[in-house]
């Protein structure tokens, strides 16, 4: 039996995009249709702590003490008009060149073993939904250190060509730190970036990025260009999905399609990875040749603070200054004299400017 993790046929659609190997951006979202002729398979529950956090609504992402144990749920969907048998389990997972690789099977690290799913199967009705519990129990014994599995919702076997039989399979990803105290920041930096032609000959913005952090990152985003000849703006243009493991740097790549005029153009890149997001900028040379060049340091770019948070701090410098203005007429109320009394000489105030 060969084992892959893509699917043949109508299934195929759904099940790769809500699964493994897709940007976090384009899985379905909680609540959203399963299109028909096709099977879904979505995480439904979320941290309240990441409620805010997108990679935490699509996968399985959490900090985690030894002892403590967790229960997500995932929901297995039928746009079909036939009923499904689906086989739900844990696998193992790596990251590797960019990519979260999974071979796909019942794992056997550690991750997997702590991870269970009730009931193991389930039996989708045509146009229905069914789910189940993940359980991920963390030994008191468990080392500390980050740990990458899958939930897999597995299909029966379908026949391809010359007898050979495939495995459908779909799964949500599952990067899980263990440790204890507090989960360990998410980082990144933007050292530099270049632009090179890929081997069709288009040119990318290939933007190094370097993970500072203390947990794996799914890094995605855009650049924008402007500046370039005639003061012409381009894109935005997305970037490519890139998973980058702890302490480590790779390239994201942006393509920046085929009718980009060659010359020199100011590139701003914003990626992000969850929650965390960096920009960068830095002037680059776009060559209608294939030549190599040196990658160019960049600039940081800084973003304004949200409007909730401007709130916050104006709401706050408010109710500061209101406190010192009260502090302030206490304080003279203090000093007046007792009626009848003489009054004080008044003092010159000392400053450091004379």
């Amino acid at each position: 039996m060969t084992r892959t993790g893509k699917l043949r046929g109508p299934a195929t659609i759904i099940l790769l995009m809500v699964g493994l190997s897709c940007p976090a951006t384009t899985a379905s979202a909680a609540g959203s249709p399963t299109p028909g002729g096709s099977i879904g398979f979505r995480l439904v529950d979320a941290p309240t702590d990441r409620a805010q956090d997108p990679r935490a609504r699509i996968y399985i992402v959490d900090h985690l003490a030894p002892g403590t144990v967790i229960h997500r749920r995932v929901e297995v969907s039928n746009g079909t008009a036939q009923p499904a048998h689906v086989r739900l389990y844990a696998g193992d997972a790596t990251l590797a060149q960019g990519e979260f690789k999974a071979p796909g099977g019942p794992g056997s690290s550690d991750l997997a073993g702590w991870t269970s799913v009730s009931p193991p199967a389930v039996d989708v009705a045509a146009q229905g939904t069914a789910q189940a519990t993940v359980t991920i129990a963390v030994p008191s014994s468990a080392s500390s250190g980050e740990r990458y599995g899958v939930v897999w919702a597995e299909l029966p076997p379908s026949q391809g060509n010359g007898g050979v039989s495939l495995v459908n399979l779909a799964g949500v990803r599952i990067y899980l730190s263990v440790g204890p105290g507090g989960e360990p920041p998410s980082s990144f930096v933007i050292p530099s970036l270049v632009v090179r032609h890929d081997q069709q000959g288009q040119p990318v913005v290939a933007v190094q990025v370097r993970n500072t952090g203390g947990r794996a990152l799914d890094l995605e985003g855009q650049a924008s260009l402007s500046g370039g000849p005639g003061r012409l703006s381009a894109g935005p243009f997305d970037a490519k999905n890139e998973t980058l493991p702890i302490g480590q740097s790779a390239d994201v790549l942006i393509p920046l399609g085929t009718t980009l005029p060659s010359g020199s153009w100011n590139v701003q890149v914003t990626l992000h990875s969850g929650l965390i997001q960096n920009m960068a900028e830095a002037v680059v040379e776009v060559s209608p040749s294939a030549q190599a060049q040196a990658p160019v340091r960049t600039r940081p770019v800084k973003s304004g603070p949200a409007p909730a948070i401007l709130i916050a701090v104006a709401g706050l410098v408010c109710a500061t200054s209101l406190g010192l203005a009260e502090g302030f007429r206490r304080r003279r109320r203090l000093r007046l004299p007792p009626r009848g009394s003489r009054p004080l000489p008044r003092q010159r105030a000392r400053t450091g400017v004379h």
